[in-house]
């Protein structure tokens, strides 16, 4: 089943790294290689009401892909997903 996203989001890039929680490298393990993501990538998450590092938005519940520096996200719910 294919999800639709309700919001589509822009990625940012912030001066500084943003914080990422130690569970969203723990994630991030299984799917991606830690060199390959950039820290400074953020968006402005439509769920969560606030800036967030584009790391935890990756491995969101509501992530449903990234294309051409666009997050599209489903708006369901703000946690890491199984």
């Amino acid at each position: 089943m294919v999800k639709e996203a309700r919001f589509v989001v822009k990625v940012e890039r912030a001066e500084k790294p943003l914080k990422v929680e130690r569970e969203v490298f723990e994630a991030l393990k299984a799917l991606a290689g830690r060199k390959l993501l950039d820290k400074q990538e953020y968006v402005k998450c439509p769920v969560k009401g606030e800036d967030v590092s584009f790391l935890r938005c990756f491995v969101c519940a509501s992530f449903i892909r990234r294309v051409k520096g666009f997050v599209h996200c489903s708006g369901e719910r703000f946690e890491i997903r199984a």
